[in-house]
């Protein structure tokens, strides 16, 4: 426990020396004493005491930068780390030994210039995220005993409270419609391109944007707690998080700095020149592992957010060009998530038209993904949609309400076996697909079935992972019966699939596949939570739950097979462009080292030489961030 606590006492100590604060005043302060130092040159020799005027300002600068430098350097002594930054912090400490002042201030605006573009480039690449913060209102308007409003902060809204939600508003907590009849886009929710009808006991999300009706809602969650609040946990550790692909650059500095730094100790010694060991160490540091990386990253992230693509854990860049194995889950991933009804089974005394009318009544206050194939099938038939005087749609207990004066439930086979056994024997036999059962009354209605429709690009999507992608292995996963998923993957040439699988036991395949090759996986559901943590790679599609979303590295709101592909191709951009900037970089570097060492290239030179090779590098990665074409080879194709 003694070391943890070290460890992060270094940790803080190493945060402090590294904000992007200190470090814009730190570049803003070498970019004023490097030009005072240049008009003090210009204007001729002076003195003062035993220093040149020229120098002064430099020596000020190393107390305002050089201090955290030092304090930098100290901290990776004691972690026992030579990084990529090390030998710059080497050759600062070595270039003011050997009074090379104007080449340590450059090797200050080196250290300094990275951090700063890194911040500038981490704050771009999150500013499409963060517009989602801005649709939060920052009051909420509180219905008090006596019926007046209220405004209060969002914060003091507490459980129970009754919110009122004006029209085109923003809905600030999670909770239920207590009074009022209308409408809220959720789109940004759910992905759903429509509006979802609200009325008495139906749920509403914060976040959500109100229609023409006010709404009267009753507070279930706090605002901390609730859903839009959630997303913003995701975006807040989204841009937070330290990109952990630099460790690349981290792990070739822990050969590359030790290798450099004895070659130029080995320089020093043979020539007998001192400036001969700082020009290799200035030459020799790597910038464009501590540049081009983090902009190269961020680069990518920030196009993936153009895209609709939320990227929580940047390594998914890295790894996915890399992933060898494809694993699915079925429904909402490669399905549309829209079941279309197919037949009604109507019970005893029962016509389907009449069950299907009250069914398709309740269910406009439903987010049910079959809620909406009820509602096509009530229109195709242009059947009235009934008044709906109560609506409830609790988790585990189905829909229910009172339509047109009947008590209408929609539940399904296995819940009515196990509440009502004599009326479950009047179901119908089981079939492929999916169904539920209505009860009108109290007494069975009729059996609907259903069947997903596969997404209109699946075929093309599965069909070019091997050819463009180099994945050797496709599998499907999924928890539906035995001839959905065989029906499924036949139609999209997928040649393994497993069905009736349960979220532990996908658990145990994909941990399984990735313990053999790199593995990506796909879900949409809060049960393949699990699967997407223990994959190589994890994307949800995260219309359905922010649980899933928080256990992937990269989250499509907009669930499209083509933003996939999009991803895919992102991510093998990226990683052609971060080893062009890395490895070209570390080559100029090394041939400048010749250079220095054979007494070509001064400390100065060198400082300037490889601000060059980092420009060279910075604007390599900069070629992904204007970079508005990915060459993505498939096209969105139209709904089946």
């Amino acid at each position: 426990m003694a070391a943890q606590a070290f460890e992060d006492f270094l940790a803080r100590i190493d945060d402090r020396l590294s904000t992007p604060v200190l470090n814009r005043v730190i570049l803003i302060a070498t970019l004023v004493a490097m030009g005072t130092h240049f008009v003090l040159l210009w204007a001729g020799p002076h003195r003062v005491g035993a220093y040149q005027a020229a120098d002064i300002p430099l020596l000020a600068l190393f107390v305002i930068g050089g201090v955290p430098i030092l304090g930098q350097l100290a901290i990776k002594l004691l972690r026992r780390e030579m990084g990529a930054d090390f030998l710059a912090a080497i050759a600062f400490v070595t270039g003011v030994w050997l009074g090379e002042y104007l080449a340590a201030s450059l090797i200050i605006l080196m250290l300094t210039g990275g951090q700063v573009l890194e911040s500038f480039a981490m704050r771009k690449a999150s500013s499409a995220l963060n517009a989602l913060a801005r649709r939060m209102p920052s009051v909420a308007h509180r219905k008090e005993a006596g019926g007046d409003i209220t405004d209060i902060a969002l914060d003091d809204v507490q459980i129970n409270d009754l919110i009122a939600v004006f029209p085109h508003e923003t809905a600030p907590v999670d909770g239920t419609v207590v009074d009022g009849h209308g409408s809220m886009d959720e789109s940004y929710l759910t992905g759903e391109p429509y509006v979802v009808a609200k009325a008495p006991g139906t749920a509403v999300l914060s976040g959500a944007i109100n229609g023409e009706a006010v709404l009267i809602i009753r507070a279930e969650k706090r605002a901390r707690d609730s859903r839009y609040a959630q997303i913003m946990d995701v975006m807040a550790e989204a841009e937070q998080k330290r990109p952990r692909i630099r460790r690349l650059g981290d792990q070739i500095g822990a050969w590359f700095a030790p290798a450099a730094l004895i070659f130029a100790i080995l320089v020093g010694y043979l020539s007998g020149d001192s400036s001969r060991f700082l020009a290799v160490l200035v030459v020799a540091t790597p910038c464009p592992l501590l540049i081009a990386i983090p902009i190269t990253v961020m680069s990518a992230i920030s196009i993936a957010a153009r895209r609709g693509i939320v990227i929580r854990d940047p390594t998914v860049l890295e790894r996915l060009p890399t992933c060898q194995t494809a694993i699915f889950d079925k429904t909402g991933t490669l399905t549309y998530g829209r079941p279309e009804l197919v037949d009604v089974v109507p019970g005893a005394g029962f016509e389907g038209d009449f069950v299907l009318r009250l069914t398709a009544g309740l269910e406009r206050y439903s987010k049910h993904p079959l809620a909406s194939a009820v509602l096509k099938a009530a229109k195709l038939r242009k059947l009235p949609l009934d008044e709906v005087s109560r609506a409830s749609e609790k988790p585990g207990q189905g829909l229910s309400g009172q339509v047109d004066g009947h008590e209408v439930v929609v539940t399904h086979r296995n819940k009515l076996m196990k509440s009502d056994p004599e009326m479950a024997k009047l179901l119908p036999d089981t079939t492929a697909g999916l169904e539920c059962v209505v009860l009108i009354n109290g007494q069975y209605g009729a059996t609907f079935r259903f069947r997903d429709t596969p997404r209109a690009e699946g075929e093309s999507f599965v069909g070019h992972l091997g050819d463009i992608h180099h994945f050797k292995k496709v599998m499907l996963l999924s928890g539906d019966r035995e001839s959905e998923v065989s029906y499924l993957s036949e139609l999209l040439g997928i040649s393994e699939s497993l069905a009736s699988q349960s979220p532990e036991q996908k658990v145990a395949i994909v941990r399984a596949e990735a313990a053999k090759a790199p593995t990506l996986f796909m879900g949409d559901g809060i049960n393949d939570a699990p699967a997407l943590a223990v994959a190589t790679v994890g994307i949800a599609f995260g219309k359905e739950s922010a649980v899933t979303a928080d256990a992937a590295g990269a989250v499509i709101p907009e669930a499209s097979l083509v933003t996939v592909d999009e991803l895919l191709h992102i991510s093998m951009a990226m990683r052609r462009i971060l080893l062009q900037s890395v490895i070209g970089g570390m080559v100029l570097s090394i041939v400048a080292m010749g250079f220095a060492a054979a007494g070509y290239i001064t400390p100065v030179a060198g400082a300037l030489l490889q601000e060059g090779i980092d420009i060279i590098a910075i604007l390599n990665a900069l070629r992904l961030a204007i970079a508005h074409d990915i060459d993505a080879d498939m096209v969105e194709q139209p709904n089946a």
